[in-house]
């Protein structure tokens, strides 16, 4: 095998994706980007093409999961507690000067599942409230940002077990390309016809103006109420700071913002769900005026109820998501363990935060009249799938009719 895993033809089409068509860089932009320090080849790159695309200043943040392990393993009780506050200030002050955010996945998704879930809990709650300024200016959409990833070697071991290392990279790669649409002979024409795909979806969604979705397959039963005023959006989106870009590489979904006092009925988990380490399988729960009073799950049970106990939006809605069950990354037939993949691979809910955007002019919203809406607020935004081969929904009109959505996982029409 070429000693190089990654292809790197394909690993520069994913940086100028990401920059051109992800984050659509503008002349004198900085650039905020965090990443495994693994994941530095494609920073490079990416580097490289935001100043070819005249980015202001380009600031790498870097992580390494032996770091990550060793606080778990010799920290001290209080140091779970604290979080980089300084770093996190320091991030939104950059986004309120106007910079760009960037950030790359490719660690293990299963770091931490070894872990006391109690430690890793109170360590994520103190990031997400460390983190809350920055996080604001990327779920009110004040700035343009992107998410991508990088086949990083423990979780191509995760993914393909039975491989050599080496063997495991490369097919993560290839999956990772073939997701992204990096691997055709023009992948930004190529995206700028996958977008024009999702903006007549959402278009038709919006046009039908349904105050309800309704759930249907083996295990769920589930009606999830939308919000007031509510917009559906998908693939490219303008921020407030008027780029377009399209925040998640790769996206298969159209999303909107669910009411945080009108979901009831139970779902099934359809996919595991890797969060802060830990896999999640079999999520079970029941909604009861937009809330959740039950939970459960066959594996990480204790994870999923520390994170139910974030706060009290964490056990509300703040996406409902449409993914047909014929999209590429379901056709693959993997399991990513990446939220990031797994969404786009099925209709997915997530708990907590809303986004303001998903709201007819959502930017002249004050957090108020988002809350009366019946936006959710929260500390956390967690992803999970609940689509399948099975589901069928429909959408219920204000007078009570229903219009089908999704019959057997895939688009009505």
């Amino acid at each position: 095998m070429n000693d190089n895993p990654i292809d790197p033809i394909l690993l520069d089409r994913l940086a100028e994706v990401s920059v051109r068509v992800g984050l659509n860089l503008q002349e004198g932009q900085d650039l905020v980007l965090t990443a495994p320090a693994e994941a530095l080849p494609l920073v490079r790159r990416i580097a490289a093409h935001a100043y070819k695309a005249g980015a202001g200043v380009v600031t790498p943040i870097l992580s390494d999961p032996e770091v990550a392990l060793a606080r778990y393993r010799n920290a001290h009780e209080d140091s779970f507690d604290r979080a980089p506050n300084w770093l996190f200030d320091g991030m939104a002050a950059a986004f309120e000067g106007g910079a760009a955010r960037m950030a790359i996945t490719g660690d293990d998704p299963m770091l931490l599942s070894e872990e006391d879930p109690e430690h890793v809990a109170r360590a994520n709650k103190a990031n997400s409230i460390a983190y809350k300024p920055a996080l604001e200016k990327i779920s009110n959409f004040a700035i343009n940002w992107n998410i991508a990833s990088y086949p990083g070697a423990a979780w191509a071991r995760r993914m393909f077990p039975d491989l050599p290392e080496d063997e495991a990279v490369a097919k993560l790669a290839e999956a990772i390309f073939a997701a992204s649409r990096v691997t055709g002979s023009d992948p930004v024409a190529e995206w700028q016809a996958h977008n024009a795909t999702l903006r007549a979806r959402t278009e038709w969604l919006n046009g039908q103006r349904f105050s309800a979705l309704h759930f249907r397959s083996d295990g769920t039963d589930l009606t999830v109420g939308l919000a007031d005023g509510h917009e559906w959006h998908g693939g490219a989106s303008t921020a407030q700071n008027g780029v377009t870009c399209n925040p998640n590489i790769p996206t298969e979904e159209v999303f909107t913002t669910p009411h945080a006092a009108r979901v009831d009925g139970t779902v099934r988990a359809t996919k595991p769900l890797s969060h802060m380490g830990t896999l999640i399988e079999d999520i079970a729960v029941r909604f009861e005026g937009g809330k959740i009073v039950q939970a459960s799950a066959s594996r990480g049970e204790a994870v999923l109820h520390k994170l139910l106990d974030t706060d009290e939006g964490a056990r509300r809605l703040g996406e409902v998501a449409l993914v047909p069950h014929g999209s590429p990354i379901s056709a693959s037939g993997l399991l990513f363990y990446n939220t990031l993949y797994d969404e786009n691979a099925a209709c997915h809910i997530a708990l907590g935060q809303c986004y303001s955007k998903c709201f007819l002019d959502g930017a002249s919203l004050s957090p108020g009249q988002i809350a009366a809406q019946g936006g959710n607020t929260s500390l956390i935004h967690v992803d999970w799938m609940i689509g399948g081969p099975d589901t069928d929904i429909d959408g219920i009109t204000e007078t009570g009719a229903r219009v089908p959505v999704f019959r057997a996982g895939e688009w009505v029409s």
